[in-house]
């Protein structure tokens, strides 16, 4: 019989990597962390580690028996906040973890649709490239990311994702830039263009990197930032033209223009574990972005 206590901390460890980063999460002393997964290797009656240089990682049966914790433990929280329900409390917090200018999209209409339901959300913001998002999973619930809309779900063994919506990527340039009147910009226009564009690896850069491919010129990018709100100042300012999700330009000195020919959009997309929407609350906070999503799809 295993002991979830265990399972827990082989979790922690296929999540996390080191047991010394396990042992810093559970408050535990890393000579503690080593013998408790010891003790499960015992339990399994397989080996669960190896070395890996001074480090150890899982094997394939350690792999295998993490798959089965994460749904002992998602079943332990369900039970937790069916009994909850019971005892007539609220149905409890809910971990979840955005990129900044999707927070700002879709959060407060979350917010607003779960007052009075007895669930909380406890948000914290994290910019990271869409694919480092699942290793957030860690420390949050719920993950909301974004990636390029012909880049695969970030789905997998562990994972759980949902699309909540599309936002168009559009080119933003200044009101005096000499295509600031038009209502369309094609890639190849932008050859000689000098850009402002977030770093690498996020939704934005990814479709610089279309117009790259169909212009044969590799852009030239002036500043790499992650703050949409500089890069709009910066470019109102004359500095470059940029790239900008629809919905994030709030600059009353640009003009907006739809890129013509580039699929150029991003995806929002939700993380979870696997089967955690069977946990009432974070059902209740999954269908509020779902409600936000269409709210703002809609307007």
């Amino acid at each position: 019989m295993f002991s979830i206590e265990r399972l827990r901390i082989l979790r922690e460890l296929a999540d996390r990597g080191t047991v010394a980063a396990v042992a810093e999460v559970l408050s535990m002393t890393p000579s503690a962390v080593s013998q408790q997964l010891k003790v499960l290797a015992k339990e399994a009656g397989v080996a669960l580690l190896e070395p890996d240089g001074r480090r150890v990682r899982l094997t394939d049966a350690g792999q295998a028996l993490v798959l089965r914790a994460d749904d002992v433990l998602a079943a332990m929280d369900r039970a937790v906040a069916e009994m909850a329900g019971y005892r007539g409390s609220p149905r409890g917090q809910v971990r979840v973890a955005s990129f900044p200018s999707g927070a700002a999209l879709l959060l407060p209409l979350v917010l607003r649709a779960l007052e009075g339901t007895g669930v909380e959300i406890v948000a914290g913001d994290e910019d990271l490239p869409p694919s480092e998002a699942p290793k957030l999973l860690a420390d949050y619930d719920i993950v909301l990311t974004h990636r390029d809309e012909r880049a695969p779900s970030l789905t997998g063994p562990r994972i759980a994702a949902r699309v909540l919506v599309r936002e168009p990527i559009d080119v933003v340039v200044a009101h005096d830039h000499p295509l600031a009147a038009r209502e369309s910009v094609r890639a190849e226009e932008l050859a000689e263009e000098t850009w402002v564009s977030v770093r690498g690896g996020f939704p934005v850069d990814d479709v610089l990197e279309s117009i790259a491919t169909i212009t044969g010129v590799r852009p030239r990018i002036a500043q790499r930032l992650n703050d949409f709100r500089v890069i709009e100042t910066l470019v109102a300012s004359g500095y470059g033209v940029a790239l900008m999700p629809r919905w994030a330009v709030a600059h009353p000195g640009l003009s907006v223009l739809p890129l013509a020919g580039v699929r150029a959009a991003r995806v929002y997309e939700i993380v979870t574990r696997p089967q955690a929407d069977r946990r009432p609350a974070i059902a209740t906070v999954l269908d509020a972005f779902e409600g936000a999503a269409r709210a703002v799809s809609a307007g």
